[in-house]
């Protein structure tokens, strides 16, 4: 009866509504609860962020399924929606990613929300459209698509940086990564417009004047026919800056300390966790269409030298800038600088023939999603009702004041740093294996340096939860006067022990992992 429904299934995938189901449903969810907000009376809307939450579950649960069914085998690979959309392993795997990543922000949300008395049913609504937006992203073949999808991700994320309206901070940080996001967006623009010029031009080879111009296949084919064009290569680095701002290569780092300081937690994680796993997403499929202008083997080219630069300056100013930081959420953005560094380097490995350089991105981002997510739970506990004003200070005797939330945290950023035998550790290990092979040397040299200075300023911060004991403010209302600690719910303890259980585990015993990505082709 199973085999039968799915046979059956299999025969409606044509029209393609059927394959973006688990987008459809986040899309349904997000309506649902904009219309409970309106019909439920006000004393049953406390309700809706924990309906939002189950949700969110429940479009996990379905994603997952719909990823590892048995129809998807026929239609990996295949244009739908006029090839708007294709669906491939990477695209599967990232749908499941971005499910996970929403359903981790709302549970962090729900501790946040509560002490900035902030309206909370917008937000999960805005949470939610973003993530389909990134699942659509992550499946793009069309730049008219992509364009679309990332700047839904986008918009969305205005919104919700500046969401504490009351708070200059975040309004302040608002108004950066709107300017920073709009000139992010002019580059991806203009780029794209060269590289549709380019495609759509009768005189160089490899034109059809049939196929769809802005279609990734046809900018594929026109650059492999045309390697030595210049608006290509000109197009390709447009378009590659600005996804280099999503993912906070440098230079297009600078607005990542304002803007994670200033932006409510949760936000803070989905941007350092979901954003940046868009970012990767789309590069990991432009880095395919634009492999005619690369540089690969003997031909010259301009993008992965540049690439490599970029990924060299990367590491080195995220570590060295994240030294000096005192407010956490700086510190973890500045970190997540050299994290990107660490996940480029994979990329890298797999463009210069390294075949394990994807995988060992595929299980970093799986580390990085476990660890951060565990450190930002325990953030949204020790924080006040300040949400910009989070000090090393204030965690000075949290092993005492809270013994779970100081092992969490112990093991998010010992998995963040990259200590044996924690996830953070494996995915570190395994890229670099990967540059070993590929013979990126001095790439490899950079980042275990990088590597052991990140081990200072993690383990500064565990030593203030562990070894210092806090003390007073000389002056009354000083801002490192200590938050009054929140109340564990039961729910949400459960949620971040399992996140660090996760991590030592996946340290250890990388089985499941594998397995899964074998199933799905990667």
């Amino acid at each position: 009866m199973t085999s039968e429904f799915f046979q059956n299934l299999a025969r409606t995938t044509h029209n393609g509504w059927v394959l973006i189901t688990p987008e459809i449903l986040l899309a349904c969810l997000a309506l649902l609860l904009l219309v409970l907000d309106i019909v439920l009376p006000k004393s049953l809307r406390g309700a809706i962020p924990a309906i939002a939450v189950a949700g969110q579950l429940c479009a996990l649960a379905v994603t997952v399924a719909w990823v590892l069914a048995p129809f998807n085998e026929r239609i990996l690979g295949a244009p739908i929606f006029n090839g708007m959309l294709r669906f491939t392993p990477h695209s599967q795997f990232m749908r499941v990613f971005f499910a996970a990543s929403s359903l981790l922000v709302s549970v962090l949300a729900l501790v946040s929300l509560k002490k900035q008395r902030l309206p909370r049913i917008e937000f999960f609504h805005l949470v939610i459209v973003i993530t389909a937006a990134m699942m659509l992203l992550g499946a793009s073949n069309n730049f008219v698509m992509l364009f679309v999808a990332l700047e839904t991700v986008t918009v969305g994320f205005y919104i919700l940086v500046a969401y504490i309206r009351t708070n200059p901070l975040s309004l302040e940080a608002g108004l950066k990564y709107l300017i920073m996001g709009a000139l992010s967006s002019g580059l991806l623009l203009f780029g794209i417009v060269l590289l549709y010029g380019l495609a759509g031009n009768p005189a160089l080879e490899g034109y059809a004047p049939d196929a769809n111009g802005l279609g990734f296949s046809r900018i594929f084919r026109t650059l492999a026919h045309n390697p030595d064009n210049f608006i290509g290569g000109l197009g390709a680095v447009l378009v590659l800056s600005g996804i280099a701002f999503k993912i906070g290569l440098v230079p297009f780092q600078i607005w990542i300390p304002d803007v994670y300081q200033g932006a409510p937690t949760p936000v803070t994680a989905f941007l350092s966790v979901g954003s940046k796993a868009a970012g990767f997403a789309i590069l990991i499929t432009l880095l395919q269409v634009f492999a005619g202008v690369l540089g690969l083997g003997d031909r010259p080219g301009v993008v992965i030298p540049l690439l490599t630069v970029m990924t060299f300056a990367t590491i080195i100013f995220g570590n060295l800038a994240a030294l000096t930081q005192h407010n956490v959420k700086r510190l973890i953005g500045l970190s997540g600088v050299s994290h990107a560094g660490f996940m480029m380097i994979g990329l890298l490995a797999f463009m210069a023939g390294g075949q394990d350089g994807l995988g060992a991105v595929y299980v970093y981002l799986i580390a990085y999603m476990l660890a951060s997510f565990a450190v930002f739970g325990v953030m949204v506990h020790v924080s006040g009702s300040d949400d910009a004003v989070q000090e090393l200070e204030h965690y000075h005797g949290l092993a005492k004041r809270n013994p779970l939330l100081a092992g969490v945290l112990a093991v998010g950023l010992g998995s963040l740093a990259g200590i044996p035998p924690l996830a953070g550790f494996m995915g570190k290990l395994l890229v670099f294996v990967s540059a070993f092979q590929a013979g990126l040397y001095w790439l490899l040299a950079v980042a275990i340096a990088g590597v052991v200075v990140s081990i200072y300023y993690y383990f500064g911060w565990i030593r203030a939860a562990f070894f210092q004991n806090w003390e007073a403010p000389d002056v009354p209302g000083d801002v490192l006067e200590r938050p009054k600690p929140t109340p564990i719910n039961p729910g949400i303890a459960v949620v971040l022990a399992l996140l660090a259980l996760a991590s030592i585990v996946l340290g250890i015993w990388q089985t499941p992992v594998t397995q899964w990505l074998q199933l799905l082709g990667l």
